[in-house]
C-alpha cells in the first residue's frame, strides 16, 4: 500500500471509529476532513501514523499497517495530562 493510500485509509478509519464511539446524544459527526496526521513513517512494506481529530476530547490514534499480512491495526488513546518538568 502506498503511503498516501495508507494515510487516506487511516483518516477514514479514525473518523469511523470516532463516530461509532461518540455519545450519540451529542449530535456530532466527523469526516476524514476533521482528522489530521501528527506523525507518519513508512519502512519497506509497513506504515505507522499518529492521528488526532479536531474534537477537544483528548483522544489520539495510532494506526499501523502490516504489509506482510495486509492488515491495519488501530489503537485509541486518551491524553491524561501534560506535565512540565524543569531539568
Amino acid at each position: 500500500m502506498a503511503n498516501q493510500e495508507f494515510i487516506n485509509k487511516a483518516k477514514q478509519l479514525v473518523a469511523d471509529y470516532t463516530n461509532d464511539h461518540m455519545d450519540k446524544t451529542d449530535g456530532v459527526h466527523i469526516t476524514d476532513a476533521d482528522v489530521y496526521v501528527v506523525w507518519s513513517a513508512k519502512t519497506l512494506q509497513n506504515s505507522k501514523a499518529l492521528l488526532s481529530t479536531t474534537l477537544s476530547d483528548g483522544m489520539y490514534y495510532e494506526l499501523t499497517y502490516n504489509g506482510d499480512k495486509k492488515q491495519v491495526y488501530l489503537d485509541a488513546y486518551k491524553k491524561r495530562e501534560n506535565v512540565e518538568y524543569e531539568i
